[in-house]
């Protein structure tokens, strides 16, 4: 199958950047089907007249994509700044699906996908959420289900203005992107960011997202016991380097989603994070650690391509807001360690609300998919 090809740049405006794209997309195949288009929020007004731009100039009749505080090219970021990044390709006559926004139950995708999911047995997809639909875990959950217990990988739209998709139009609200058929091989890997540190407690007292006790003990208590005096004295510096870990049950990997530290409550001892919690569940503290990240996205990296027969085709990279230039730098050191790790091959991808692997919401993550 043919390489895909990838194309990013800045401008002043969104036709100075979408014009510079389309000069890198040239070499193009007739035969380019599918393309993913990814626009920082200070064009998130102007999307859709990027998507008619790169479809009229390109006629390749399906895109997705979505919005983002920073995008990602090969090598390249780009924050604070009007800029665009897409990558397109040929994939095999019938072997992907679009879909637009599900925002509240599966009934009508079903109606219309379930029987492509049946006969084509499709199960990967790359999807985009809208933060503001509190109902995006549960869709993300039900969606991989739904295609046949199938593995998701893709970001929650970040923006300070519209929260923008694109599933062939504009979209917005709920859960949108593509699945694929086993005809389109894919392989995907997720890097961290935060080492976890101290004790594992078990939770054993809690309401919603605000927990009591740990092993028996007041939160807070254990909280600050775990962070030390220097921290438990500055909440706001413990708040930018602290988190809390949740293992995955059933991981063989030791598998674990990070969430925020969100509030406390000093006079009943109580701790909030940004999770709904059950009693017995396990959970541990980490920390923001640039080195130690900076390994695991190389360790990553490794193993994924120890698992690829040959150079990728193209790939997606959905990363955390969080990661980028405010924790490798402003020199887009994280993009470079792919390409420094893959080779040359075409990228493109967003800095994410949230990141999407399997039927899971991670954060502070990094998510990689590969197209064999």
């Amino acid at each position: 199958m043919e390489r895909f090809i990838s194309a990013h740049a800045g401008g002043s405006n969104w036709l100075s950047a979408a014009s510079r794209c389309l000069e890198q997309l040239r070499s193009l195949p007739p035969s380019a089907n599918l393309g993913f288009l990814y626009v920082s929020d200070e064009l998130a007004g102007e999307l859709p007249n990027i998507v008619h731009y790169f479809r009229d100039s390109t006629n390749i009749p399906h895109w997705v994509g979505s919005v983002g505080l920073g995008i990602c090219g090969v090598s390249q970021e780009y924050h604070e700044e009007p800029a665009i990044s897409v990558m397109a390709g040929a994939f095999p006559e019938g072997s992907f699906r679009v879909f637009g926004t599900v925002d509240d139950d599966l009934k009508p995708f079903l109606r219309e996908h379930r029987d492509w999911i049946r006969d084509t047995q499709s199960r990967f997809g790359i999807v985009h959420a809208d933060p503001r639909n509190q109902k995006v875990p549960e869709l993300i959950c039900d969606l991989a289900a739904a295609a046949n217990d199938g593995f998701l990988v893709g970001g929650i739209t970040s923006s300070r203005g519209a929260y923008a998709q694109v599933a062939e139009e504009v979209t917005e609200g709920g859960v949108s992107g593509v699945l694929f058929s086993p005809e389109v091989a894919v392989a995907t890997n997720l890097t961290q960011s935060c080492a976890p540190f101290g004790k594992m407690y078990e939770i054993t007292e809690c309401r919603e997202n605000i927990i009591m006790t740990l092993s028996h003990k007041p939160a807070l208590d254990v909280f600050f016991e775990e962070i030390g005096d220097v921290l438990a004295r500055d909440l706001n510096r413990a708040a930018r380097y602290v988190g809390a870990a949740l293992p995955v049950r059933g991981s063989d990997t030791g598998d674990y989603l990070v969430r925020n530290v969100v509030g406390i409550d000093p006079r009943n001892r109580l701790l909030a994070i940004g999770e709904h919690l059950e009693t017995g569940q396990l959970i541990q503290f980490c920390r923001r650690d640039p080195a130690n990240a900076m390994k695991d996205l190389q360790r990553m990296l490794r193993d994924l391509k120890g698992r690829v027969p040959g150079q990728p085709r193209g790939s997606v990279y959905y990363s955390c807001v969080g990661r980028g230039k405010h924790m490798f730098g402003e020199h887009s050191e994280e993009l470079k360690t792919i390409r420094e790790e893959l080779g040359d091959v075409p990228l493109t991808g967003f800095f994410c609300n949230g990141e999407i692997s399997f039927n899971r919401l991670y954060g502070y993550t990094g998510v990689l998919a590969v197209f064999l």
